[in-house]
Parts: structure tokens; C-alpha cells; sequence
């Protein structure tokens, strides 16, 4: 391995040294504050297995990633070869394709051979990275996008390296008092077969309730015709297998994504380890390789418990959405609303909806999330009426995707001119997005050739991606006070999803890590958003399970 100094051109600034272990190299350099290589996904990890740790670096691969985007190339082989071979006019090789988590086992520990460049060359992909930020509609802001996702990487090697702590044995009791016994060879727990039993006599014939295509055909046997068997869909009807059917539906989940056989393939030593990847959406929201961590049920959070005499700091951010929304369009109403830390849906309640805050609710995230007809027309008439310039800049932004125009986040990560709607998260928000089969594929559900509601679907996404996109970036520079706030305590970052976060740690840092959350916040608001009014408050919750957050 060769390291060398570099210096603000990108360029060595000393000699280029050989060096056979890369974990002895970053000892050896404590001076150095920021490493810059090709991928923190393949490196870091085989430095966290040696106990070494790095304040901060630039990961020349995410780096391309954003770049691409911002120049209307998303999706274009994003690879430290790729970036070189676009450099020197080449062919350009496809990215490798993405490694597949392993249930229980650790991230990697070697890099992958085929992946690695020559120093020269990932220097020279690296300098010229640098004169593409400078090319950027605001180069500081892209840079600091890019710093950002950068340590995104590093903390999520670390909460990979961590792991979440995780009770076999609550989770096993859980399983028992939802679930009932397991019966020998694999099948249906017993709960779930007497509710399947239940669904079939009410229909007065054998049904598979784990099979929508059966319980559809069930339906229109009695005379009632569903679309599909979601939640939303079935709850409206009247007819007596609705009940066992919805209770079926909510325990098959847990069985099938956090039964048994995942307790065995993602629980170890008391730790459930996902492989947390940072700006995994286009929108920058995190994902998981595996294993679900994104989408653990509230029943099951019960098996989340901290160490003897540790405990979990659970943050949320409160109101996330308009408060980015108040900072990015500059409204002066809606600025002077999310100046406080009290609730924000209220406060705009008492300003356009009479005092009715689920009204209000239901408005704002209507606006961000694309809900612009009926009631929602009515809705957003009111709030422009109140907050013209916020509801302006979504507008803008819808206008530009219907448009097939690049759309950017405030700091520039770029949607690209296709893109798919976040139904979840629109879903999570209570904000019907349309109608919806039984499922859905995952990405862009059009493309060149299809129809004006493809357009409008594109303007919806785009209305969402500038708020949730930004709100994206801020907390990447949360997570990054954050780390460097708990850099000399015990305490460590465990999860993160969105807008919450949590911290395992010591019982008696506890309170200095709820402080530390605290200032992160104001600190990011302040880093991604300049000067604004604007607060960002958590609700913290110190306690021994995660369940007892809520």
C-alpha cells in the first residue's frame, strides 16, 4: 500500500511511501485529521478490526457518486476505475456488482483486488474531483455534501463494527406470547394456523391468507371486490374474516421478518449487526444490506436492551420536515414558527387552521409530499396563503420534475429527471400517494415513452426529494457532531434511521450524551442551512429498552 501527504491541489506533497499494513500506517500519522482513499466501506472496517479509528476522511467513490448526480449523470458506473477511465477519455467499466450481507457475519476485511488503483491514479481522479466541485452551482455547499457523506461512511463502518444490543432471550419470549409453539418441520406457528383456520370459516372455504392472489378470489366470492390485500384497503370492509385476516397479516410479518430463523442469522453475542449503507437512495436516506433494521416492529423493539448498567439514548427529531422546509424556502411565517422548540404543527394550526393541528399536520406534509387534491387543494390554498414562500419552493421543485429538470437538495445532492415516489415514507406520514396493487417494485415505475401521470408521479417525487433530501444532509452533519461529541466517551452510535438516532452508553453519560445530541443539532442546522432561525429539537428518552422510548 503507498501513502503519500497531500496538498490542497490534490496533489503529493512529500514523498510517496510503501507501506505493508495499513492499520500501522494511520498509527504511525496521528497528526493526519483526514485520510483520503478510494471506498470507507472497504477500508475502514479492516482498521476498526485492528481498534484503530480515524477522525475523518474523503471517499473518492462516494464522492463520484454525488458529482455524477449533480451533473445529470446519476446512475453512470460510479467506481474509482470508472472516474479514471471517464478522465482519460477510455471505455468505462461497469461497477462490481454489490456484495450481499451475510446474516451475522462482520463487513469485510479485504478490499477487493480488481478494485484497487494505483496511488498515481486515484490521485489523479482525485485532483480532478476537486476542480469538478469548483464547477458546481455552489461549490462550498457541495463540498461540504460531500465532507458530510464522508463521515456518514465512517459512522456507519462503526455502527456496523458496534452492532445493536439484542436480546435473544426477550425476543424468543416475544415470539412464544405472539406466535404460540412451533410446530415440527417448519410450518405456520400456531397462532398463525388458528387465525388462518378463523379466516376460512368465515369465508366457508379453505383460504391461504399468506397468499393475497387467494384472499382477493376469496373476496369476490362473497360478493365484495378488493384491489389488494393492504391494511388501508381490507380495514374498510365489512365482512367477518377482515378481523383474523389483519391480525394474520400483522403476525405473518413478524414470523417471516423477524421470527426464528432471524434471530439465528442476525443475533449474535447479544448484537444484531445489519450493514448500514450511507446515501443508499437517491434521496441520501440510509438503507440496510440485511436484515431489516430500518423496519423493526414496535413489538419487537421490546428485545432491544442495553448492557448491564448502560443505557440507549434514543433521540427523534421532532417535526423534521417543516422545520427543513422553513429553512430552505426562507419563509419568514414559517421561519418564525420553526424558531421554537415547542410543537411546530400546533403553532401553524393557530396561524391557518383554526387551531385544528392534525389539520394543519396533514396540510404541511400534504405539500411536501405531493397530496394536492380535494381536500389537500383546500389544504395548501390555505398554507399559501400563510407561507407563500414555502409552499412556492416545493411547487418550483414539482414544476422541475414534471419538467424532467434536475432538482437539488440545498447543500446539491441532485435528483436525477427519473425517479420513483417514496411511498413509504409518505405512507408513514398518513399521506395517501395513489393507488396501489398489492405490491409494488422497488425504483422508477416509468420511464421514456410513459404517460402525463408519469410526469406528475416525477413532480411529486421531486416536491418531496428537496425537503427530505435535505433533511438527508443535515443529519449526515448531525451524525458527524455527534461522533465527534462521544469521541472520548464510551459511549457509542448504535442505529440510525431518518430522524432518529440512538446511543449506547455508560448510565452515568447518559445525560452528557443528550446534551451532546442537543448541541449537534443547532450546530448542523447551522452548518447545512447558514444562519436561519431555525431550530431542530429532539425528544430524548434515556432508557434500558428501546420500547420504553415510545
Amino acid at each position: 500500500m503507498d501513502v503519500a501527504p497531500l496538498g490542497p491541489d490534490g496533489l503529493p506533497a512529500g514523498p510517496v511511501r510503501r507501506e505493508s499494513d495499513l492499520a500501522g500506517a494511520v498509527r504511525s500519522r496521528p497528526e493526519v485529521t483526514r485520510w483520503v482513499w478510494r471506498s470507507t466501506a472497504d477500508v475502514y472496517p479492516r482498521l476498526l478490526a485492528t481498534g484503530v479509528r480515524v477522525d475523518r476522511c474523503y471517499d473518492v467513490e462516494d464522492a463520484e457518486t454525488l458529482l455524477l448526480g449533480h451533473e445529470g449523470r446519476y446512475g453512470e458506473p460510479r467506481s474509482a476505475a470508472a472516474a479514471l477511465a471517464r478522465l482519460r477519455g477510455g471505455p468505462v467499466p461497469p461497477d462490481p456488482p454489490q456484495r450481499q450481507a451475510e446474516p451475522g457475519a462482520q463487513s469485510p476485511l479485504f478490499e477487493p483486488a480488481g478494485n484497487r488503483l494505483p496511488l498515481t491514479d486515484l490521485l489523479a481522479v482525485y485532483a480532478e474531483q476537486q476542480r469538478r466541485h469548483e464547477r458546481t452551482a455552489h461549490p462550498d455547499r457541495m463540498r461540504l455534501l460531500t465532507a458530510a457523506e464522508s463521515a456518514g461512511m465512517l459512522v456507519a463502518a462503526e455502527m456496523n463494527r458496534s452492532g445493536l444490543p439484542w436480546s435473544a432471550e426477550v425476543h424468543r419470549e416475544l415470539l412464544r406470547d405472539l406466535l404460540g409453539e412451533r410446530y415440527a418441520g417448519g410450518g405456520e406457528p400456531r397462532r398463525l394456523a388458528e387465525l388462518a383456520d378463523e379466516v376460512s370459516a368465515a369465508f366457508g372455504r379453505r383460504v391461504r391468507p399468506d397468499l393475497p392472489a387467494d384472499v382477493v378470489r376469496a373476496f369476490a366470492g362473497a360478493g365484495i371486490k378488493v384491489r389488494s390485500t393492504r391494511r388501508r384497503e381490507i380495514a374498510s370492509v365489512d365482512h367477518p374474516a377482515v378481523k383474523p385476516l389483519l391480525e394474520y397479516k400483522k403476525l405473518y410479518r413478524i414470523w417471516v421478518a423477524h421470527g426464528w430463523s432471524w434471530l439465528q442469522d442476525w443475533v449474535r453475542e447479544g448484537r444484531f449487526r445489519p450493514e448500514f449503507l450511507a446515501g443508499g437512495t437517491v434521496t441520501g436516506r440510509w438503507v440496510t444490506n440485511g436484515g431489516g433494521a430500518l423496519q423493526i416492529p414496535k413489538v419487537i423493539r421490546r428485545a432491544v436492551v442495553a448492557d448491564p448498567g448502560w443505557r440507549l439514548v434514543v433521540a427523534d427529531a421532532d417535526q423534521m420536515e417543516p422545520r427543513v422546509l422553513a429553512a430552505i424556502s426562507r419563509d419568514p411565517g414559517l421561519m418564525e414558527v420553526a424558531a421554537r422548540e415547542s410543537d411546530l404543527y400546533q403553532s401553524v394550526s393557530d396561524r391557518a387552521f383554526s387551531g385544528d393541528r392534525d389539520q394543519a399536520k396533514i396540510a404541511v406534509l400534504g405539500a411536501v409530499y405531493g397530496q394536492t387534491s380535494g381536500d389537500g387543494l383546500k389544504n395548501l390554498a390555505a398554507l399559501r396563503r400563510r407561507f407563500p414562500r414555502a409552499v412556492a419552493y416545493v411547487d418550483d421543485a414539482a414544476r422541475a420534475g414534471e419538467e424532467g429538470r434536475l432538482v437539488r437538495t440545498w447543500l446539491g445532492r441532485t435528483c436525477p429527471p427519473v425517479a420513483g415516489p417514496d411511498e413509504d415514507a409518505a405512507e408513514e406520514a398518513g399521506i395517501p400517494v395513489g393507488d396501489d396493487d398489492a405490491g409494488h417494485a422497488d425504483g422508477p415505475a416509468w420511464g421514456p415513452g410513459h404517460t402525463s401521470g408519469d410526469s406528475r408521479a416525477r413532480g411529486r417525487f421531486a416536491r418531496n426529494f428537496v425537503v427530505q433530501g435535505s433533511a438527508a444532509d443535515w443529519a449526515l452533519l448531525l451524525l458527524a457532531a455527534l461522533r465527534r461529541a462521544c469521541a472520548d466517551l464510551e459511549a457509542e452510535l448504535v442505529f440510525f434511521q431518518h430522524d432518529e438516532v440512538i446511543v449506547h452508553c455508560p448510565a452515568e453519560e447518559a445525560a452528557t450524551v443528550v446534551e451532546a445530541i442537543r448541541e449537534a443539532s443547532h450546530l448542523a442546522g447551522r452548518l447545512t442551512f447558514g444562519e436561519t432561525p431555525v431550530r431542530f429539537p429532539f425528544t430524548t428518552a434515556v432508557v434500558e429498552c428501546y420500547a420504553d422510548a415510545k
